[in-house]
């Protein structure tokens, strides 16, 4: 895998600008920077279960790298835009209440193949996630980090979708396995991590609420995506599944995958 281009110090950082700042996106940053920056448990949880896989392994270690980079940069805008927010902190109390399976030795998909499927529909998400946000943002450091994972993102994507393609021809799992994988991972974007991330960067001294700390996120989250992230998302994901990307069925789940953010959107708000 070819390591990202940029760092930290190809961040315009002194072209920030307090006033462009919005305070509903300020606090997705800062839950999106815990999230980021906690990449070495799954390159730990990824090098445990490709364990035979050194190539694979020595990948993961350079994706984790750029993933705990995404989080730092986050986190350093989000302690600019918010000197109150204390990151180390938030870290703390996100990694205190979520953990994911650190000693596996075997994939939670039943395959290395579903594995590979369902890093393929994270990277996709976030690659979407992070090209709605950078249209949204108004300050210029902001969207300047947001490009810079956007496509960091696509690139981890093509990095799991070229080594899913070598273990399909190892393990040969169907179509209908890989699309029930994918559907699965859609599914969890809603379970605690992305929950709680969000109740430990904004909600210090106050109870966890699982549901009540979703809404609150999805009311935010999901509001900034536009037709065309969601359409990408769906193609991309649809080609790890091994479905026609351009074909009238992802159009068809395109405008429904849509309708539904919106719909979503709509419920979260007044609970939130």
């Amino acid at each position: 895998m070819v390591a990202s281009d940029w760092t930290l110090d190809d961040i315009p950082w002194d072209t920030f600008q307090a006033e462009k700042v919005d305070p509903e996106l300020l606090k997705i940053i800062k839950a999106a920077s815990l999230v980021e920056f906690n990449g070495t448990d799954y390159a730990h949880y990824l090098c445990n279960i490709f364990a035979d896989d050194p190539d694979f392994q020595a990948s993961a270690q350079i994706w984790a790298r750029e993933e705990v980079q995404h989080g730092e940069a986050l986190a350093r805008w989000a302690e600019m835009a918010d000197p109150s927010f204390n990151f180390k902190a938030a870290f703390k109390r996100f990694t205190d209440g979520y953990q994911i399976p650190l000693e596996a030795e075997e994939s939670v998909r039943g395959s290395l193949s579903g594995e590979l499927v369902a890093r393929c529909v994270v990277e996709v998400g976030t690659s979407s996630y992070y090209s709605a946000l950078a249209e949204a943002a108004k300050e210029p450091v902001l969207i300047a980090i947001c490009r810079h994972i956007a496509a960091d993102e696509m690139r981890h994507y093509k990095l799991f979708y070229d080594n899913l393609k070598q273990y399909l021809e190892r393990e040969n799992i169907g179509r209908l396995r890989r699309v029930w994988v994918a559907l699965q991972r859609i599914g969890e974007s809603e379970d605690d991590e992305l929950a709680y991330a969000y109740y430990a960067a904004n909600g210090a001294g106050q109870a966890y609420d699982r549901k009540r700390w979703a809404q609150d996120y999805m009311s935010r989250a999901y509001s900034y995506y536009k037709q065309k992230h969601v359409r990408r998302a769906v193609a991309m994901t649809f080609k790890a599944a091994g479905l026609n990307p351009q074909g009238r069925l992802s159009g068809l789940v395109s405008n429904i995958g849509y309708r539904f953010l919106k719909y979503r959107v709509g419920r979260a708000q007044p609970a939130a």
